[in-house]
C-alpha cells in the first residue's frame, strides 16, 4: 500500500510538471518544474481515501511558494490530456 501512495505522489508531481512545461509560456518551465516539485508535500492530501485532507502548514507554505500561473497551467493541461489521449474529459464538480 505505501508503494501505491509513492508512486500516486510521483505520478502527481510529474502530471503537474510535465503539464506546465507544456502549456506554460507565460513563465520559465524550470520555475514551474521547482515549484510544482515543492507542491509534492500536498500530494498525500488529495489521494483517494486521505484521513485529513485539510492542508497542513507544509502544504501552505508550497502553496504559498508557488507561482499561480504554473498552478493554473498544470490544471488547464491536465484537463485537455484526456482529449489528447481520446480518454473522456474530467469532471471533478469544479470551475478553474
Amino acid at each position: 500500500m505505501e508503494f501505491l501512495k509513492s508512486f500516486a505522489t510521483i505520478l502527481f508531481v510529474m502530471l503537474l510538471a510535465m503539464s506546465a512545461l507544456e502549456t506554460g509560456p507565460m513563465v520559465r518551465a524550470q520555475e514551474c518544474l521547482d515549484n510544482l516539485s515543492n507542491m509534492q508535500v500536498c500530494a498525500p492530501l488529495v489521494l483517494p481515501g486521505a484521513v485529513n485532507p485539510a492542508p497542513n502548514s507544509n502544504c501552505c507554505i508550497a502553496l504559498q511558494a508557488t507561482n499561480k500561473d504554473c498552478i493554473c497551467n498544470a490544471l488547464r493541461a491536465a484537463t485537455t490530456f484526456t482529449a489528447t489521449c481520446n480518454l473522456p474529459s474530467l469532471d471533478c464538480g469544479i470551475t478553474i
